[in-house]
């Protein structure tokens, strides 16, 4: 009887072996799945971008000017254009506002010594371009498309939702699936049930999303 047992125990230790050597991506396809969680879903803040349609405010003077303020907008090919001094459009598209400033630095020190120079963004109203991007709703609701982040960063499933116009009578209330692709390409879904947030009360499952975010409102076979 202990003889068998050892023969058990080193055919046993030979296949995992072997299933290590050739078929464990095999075997962790099997059980992996693409609703898994991901390993974070709270909310992560970028820094962000200037891109096409965002308003700006640029001031530039220096010790021996007064400030001159300019409000631009970002055109469709990522450029400013500022009335004062450069006669030439200023590629911004992608930059952040602290890079941008570095940029206009360098490009008025032809007509200043040390200029001063601040950029921010416009007044936000909610309406436009958001400076910290959108979210995609697509699926089962009212209005599908793009949502602009909010600069609180705080817009939650339940809020693009409703932001979206709100569900359509046949929608999925608790497979809504919301994807994200973070910055190194991987590839995270989370599935997000409303009626557990608001029939049970659990608050802490409606995730805060990041810009980039997909949210999918499936249709309901019942």
């Amino acid at each position: 009887m202990v003889e068998l047992c050892k023969r058990i125990a080193i055919l046993a230790c030979f296949v995992c072996v072997l299933m290590c050597a050739g078929g464990c991506e095999t075997i962790a396809k099997i059980f992996s799945s693409d609703d898994q969680q991901g390993s974070e879903v709270g909310p992560v803040y970028f820094e962000p971008r200037v891109r096409p349609g965002i308003a700006l405010v640029v001031v530039v003077g220096s010790g021996a000017t007064p400030p001159v303020n300019m409000q631009v907008l970002v055109d469709q090919n990522g450029d400013i254009t500022l009335p004062h001094l450069l006669q030439s459009p200023v590629a911004c598209d992608g930059l952040t506002l602290d890079a941008l400033k570095q940029k206009l630095v360098k490009l008025y020190s032809e007509y200043y010594k040390q200029p001063q120079i601040t950029v921010t963004f416009a007044p936000y109203d909610g309406r436009g371009v958001s400076p910290w991007g959108t979210v995609t709703v697509l699926g089962e609701v009212a209005s599908p498309g793009p949502v602009n982040m909010p600069s609180t960063m705080d817009l939650t499933v339940t809020k693009v939702l409703q932001a979206a116009g709100g569900l359509r009578p046949f929608a999925n209330k608790s497979k809504i699936r919301v994807s994200r692709c973070d910055k190194d390409g991987k590839k995270s879904t989370y599935i997000i049930d409303l009626i557990e947030i608001g029939e049970k009360g659990r608050i802490e499952k409606d995730i805060v999303l990041r810009a980039g975010d997909v949210v999918w409102v499936p249709e309901t076979w019942y």
